[in-house]
């Protein structure tokens, strides 16, 4: 954030290295991950379905939410994205990776997968629906088969299923490129936050009210909801994933459909300073 205030460093540095994250970086660390990892159905299947529930599920509430506080249209669309997709890639990853270490990759992965899954799919589709523009199928499922995040899961879903062994020198490359996102990925978002405007008061309590909401009660609310079916030690990461701010990803696209992205680039910034407090907790807590 202190160096964003440098004339020197512009919008491009956060464009270019958003870019090598999600080109060469994540594929890079998804690709180490998974090709370490021992398949299992019933954890990762209980992974998938329990946080497919997690997005799903407040994507689906902000219908009548959306009713009851008479929201508009641009707004609700808003809501679709904010709601459902936190940071669990650019900031969930080196996070659990910190706390749990390396062997928490797998995981952590197929979390960001599954997020990523229904962002590109249900959340373009809502956001698109109840626009202006008609809803192109073709569109959608060309843009879910290029991301090159998803591209690297299956890729090395198809490693680890099949327990193929990748020549060393090809592992050891991938590695220098999935140990580099991390400091990558925060650099980037620090001259994000940096570069955004204060604005007034009363613009930042909505974005407070809502920051508490992704942070703290929809996280709680699926740890309670998940923990009869789900031991604590098996979803810990899952929950922590859930309790992330508000990715990049969702605010990028609401700048691409021209959606409200005063509320979402504040939700960015103030949800992201608030994890700084949030997250510590939330680790305490599922420790």
């Amino acid at each position: 954030m202190v160096v964003s205030r440098n004339k020197s460093v512009n919008q491009q540095w956060i464009e270019i290295l958003n870019n090598y994250a999600l080109w060469i970086g994540f594929p890079a660390l998804i690709l180490v991950a998974l090709s370490r990892l021992h398949w299992d159905i019933n954890l990762y299947g209980n992974l998938m379905g329990w946080n497919s529930v997690r997005i799903v599920v407040p994507m689906m509430l902000v219908f009548p939410v959306s009713a009851l506080l008479k929201l508009k249209n641009n707004m609700r669309r808003t809501l679709f994205l904010a709601v459902s997709y936190g940071n669990v890639a650019y900031l969930g990853i080196p996070v659990l990776r910190s706390a749990y270490g390396d062997q928490i990759l797998p995981e952590a992965t197929m979390i960001s997968s599954v997020y990523i899954f229904w962002m590109f799919t249900l959340g373009i589709f809502l956001v698109e629906y109840f626009g202006d523009r008609k809803v192109h199928v073709k569109e959608l499922l060309l843009r879910l088969v290029t991301n090159p995040m998803l591209i690297a899961v299956f890729i090395g879903l198809f490693i680890a299923v099949n327990h193929i062994q990748l020549p060393k020198f090809v592992m050891s490359g991938l590695d220098i490129f999935a140990n580099s996102v991390t400091a990558v990925v925060l650099f980037s978002l620090g001259l994000f936050m940096g570069k955004q405007p204060i604005g007034k008061l009363r613009d930042w309590l909505p974005v407070l009210a809502f920051s508490v909401i992704i942070l703290f009660i929809l996280p709680f609310i699926f740890l309670i909801v998940s923990r009869p079916f789900i031991n604590l030690e098996t979803s810990k990461a899952w929950i922590l994933e859930a309790a992330m701010p508000m990715g990049l990803t969702a605010y990028a696209l609401c700048l691409k459909y021209k959606l409200n992205t005063g509320f979402a680039s504040r939700v960015v910034v103030l949800s992201t300073l608030m994890a700084l407090i949030s997250l510590p907790l939330w680790l305490v807590f599922l420790h």
